[in-house]
């Protein structure tokens, strides 16, 4: 169940830290629960859906069509922070409050403090919506040293004064956390792994990573006439510090050997199910103890960061490869599920000691009418569901269903006129 969860409240008071009251918002007929955690998202990739050669494809295909895209339009910090400010307002106002933002896509080869300056557009696109961020300092082909040598000075400048508790690279009032990931076997190798597990040592960082997805099995094979997992447990990448992204394609025995290693996952359905990717047999991962959660993954492949859609989806093609999840199961692998993946106990319920995180969802309206369960029926009814109030970190965003720290219309507008100025195809 979904740890926390309330049902049909009346008001809802959000008070600071000295307990005096800052605003009262009206919850009647509502539901309310923590707020949610997109475990895997490309952000950049928000300014590139449904392109030309992106849907229906091979990921084969689909990489080399995206990545031509993103060298057309290049890199500067307006972009990334255009394409941030629009895919975190989107998350706040479909219920996320904590988005793991695995950036994949560098100039490669460019100075370090230039990888820096963009890293600092798209943690302060956040911070300015009022969002939580996980910034994961990814890597697609890079030179291991120079991956490393930007997660380093990345991390170094982000959080130079980070909590004392908890995992590493977690600033102070625990609004940012930044994370290491290679994008998998089929791009990266081993030295990438070695290098940035290493920057993930000296600072404590969690570690991410994608697998067995369709194209990463393949190329695995082909390179190294190996599978991906085998790879990273002979790369150090099989450890309890470590989340994996996708897994469709694992054997019973994998299965086994990820919860021994104590990895957690991340399940993609958004992603992965509609561009023929695979499911993921999330309910064979829960039962051997893998504690799993949930992410959109990107604009590129996904095209909306609307997790509570994407928890539906995965409960409606669970039963495709074992026993269907329930609802509650789903829900709570987009809540606390997710969060244990960033290793951080105060996300993803509403127990004492929460970082104030929460969603007020009304049931009130006639796509909740007969619906004997409300916390089931966030799933089952209205695919489109939107929360009407969102709090982060006692600060209410989202007010009766309108961005309260930005105006919607001017973020569009601004990313809009931005890619305008991109030079044709």
């Amino acid at each position: 169940m979904v740890d926390g969860a309330t049902e049909r409240t009346g008001e809802l008071v959000v008070a600071g830290h000295d307990g005096v009251v800052e605003e009262v918002l009206d919850a009647t007929d509502c539901v309310v629960t923590p707020g949610l955690v997109n475990a895997h998202h490309h952000l950049l990739q928000s300014a590139f859906r449904t392109l030309p050669g992106t849907r229906g494809v091979a990921m084969r295909d689909w990489l080399p069509a995206m990545a031509a895209a993103y060298r057309r339009v290049g890199h500067d910090p307006e972009l990334y922070a255009l394409a941030a400010s629009v895919g975190v307002a989107e998350g706040l106002l479909c219920g996320v409050t904590t988005i793991a933002d695995h950036h994949l896509n560098w100039p490669h080869g460019a100075p370090v403090a230039d990888t820096v300056a963009l890293a600092r557009a798209t943690v302060g696109a956040a911070r300015a919506l009022g969002g939580r961020l996980v910034f994961v300092r990814g890597s697609a082909l890079d030179d291991p040293a120079w991956a490393a040598a930007s997660a380093d000075a990345v991390v170094t400048a982000l959080v130079p004064d980070p909590r004392a508790e908890g995992p590493g690279g977690v600033s102070a009032d625990g609004m940012l956390q930044v994370a290491v990931g290679p994008a998998g076997a089929h791009s990266d190798r081993r030295e990438t792994f070695l290098a940035l597990g290493e920057v993930a040592r000296r600072h404590r960082l969690r570690r991410r990573t994608q697998a067995n997805e369709q194209v990463d099995t393949a190329i695995a094979l082909e390179k190294y006439g190996r599978r991906p997992l085998d790879l990273l447990e002979e790369w150090g990448w099989l450890e309890p510090d470590v989340t994996i992204a996708h897994l469709c394609d694992v054997t019973d025995e994998e299965i086994g050997r990820l919860a021994a290693a104590g990895v957690t996952a991340t399940h993609a359905p958004g992603c992965d199910v509609p561009m023929g990717w695979g499911v993921a047999p999330v309910a064979r991962l829960l039962e051997a103890g893998v504690r799993v959660g949930l992410g959109t993954s990107g604009g590129g492949s996904n095209d909306a960061g609307h997790l509570l859609a994407d928890a539906r989806l995965a409960m409606q093609v669970s039963g495709l490869v074992g026993p269907q999840l329930p609802a509650r199961t789903v829900l709570a692998m987009a809540t606390e599920g997710s969060a244990a993946g960033l290793g951080r106990d105060d996300l993803g319920h509403l127990r004492p000691g929460n970082a104030a995180d929460l969603c007020v969802w009304d049931v009130s309206g006639v796509a909740d009418a007969g619906v004997a369960d409300p916390l089931a029926g966030l799933l089952w009814a209205s695919p489109g569901r939107r929360p009407r109030h969102v709090v982060v970190g006692g600060r209410v965003v989202v007010r009766d269903y309108r961005l309260v720290t930005a105006d919607e219309a001017e973020l569009v507008a601004r990313l809009r006129e931005r890619l305008r100025r991109t030079p044709p195809v």
